[in-house]
């Protein structure tokens, strides 16, 4: 039995689109800025077709953009991986720095959920019993 090998599965670029969340723009965008790590295949009429190695990258680069990792990190940590080992520590340290910034923001959004709660309970509690009094009133 022939087995498939799917790493050669090439994608156009509507396909690595609607994979990644990414749009297409988007996609030519992360290309010309240098952020993925192989040079993407052309067709002999030059459309462009994604790899499954592609595509795992982009998703991978799309979750650091999510999390708010700034476009000259991502550029830095791409060329990085570009060039191979031997630079492992300089990737980690990137990924290290973005990582506190992230657990830092998610602490700041924990304390503001718990401050947004804490006023939703004061609302409920308020309009349970049929009353406004007690609640901040910029005008009285």
């Amino acid at each position: 039995m022939a087995t498939v090998d799917t790493s050669a599965e090439l994608l156009g670029i509507g396909e690595a689109a609607e994979r990644t969340g990414l749009s297409v723009h988007a996609l030519r965008f992360y290309e010309r800025e240098g952020l993925l790590v192989g040079p993407v295949r052309r067709t002999a009429g030059g459309r462009r077709r994604y790899t499954t190695a592609d595509i795992d990258w982009l998703l991978i680069c799309v979750r650091l953009r999510e999390s708010g990792m700034p476009l000259a990190d991502l550029k830095r940590f791409a060329d990085l991986v570009r060039h191979g080992p031997g630079n492992e520590a300089e990737r980690l340290q990137i990924l290290d720095l973005h990582q506190r910034r992230v657990e830092a923001q998610i602490r700041a959004l924990e304390e503001s959920r718990a401050v947004i709660a804490w006023k939703v309970g004061v609302y409920a509690e308020h309009l349970a019993r049929g009353e406004a009094g007690g609640l901040w009133d910029p005008t009285g």
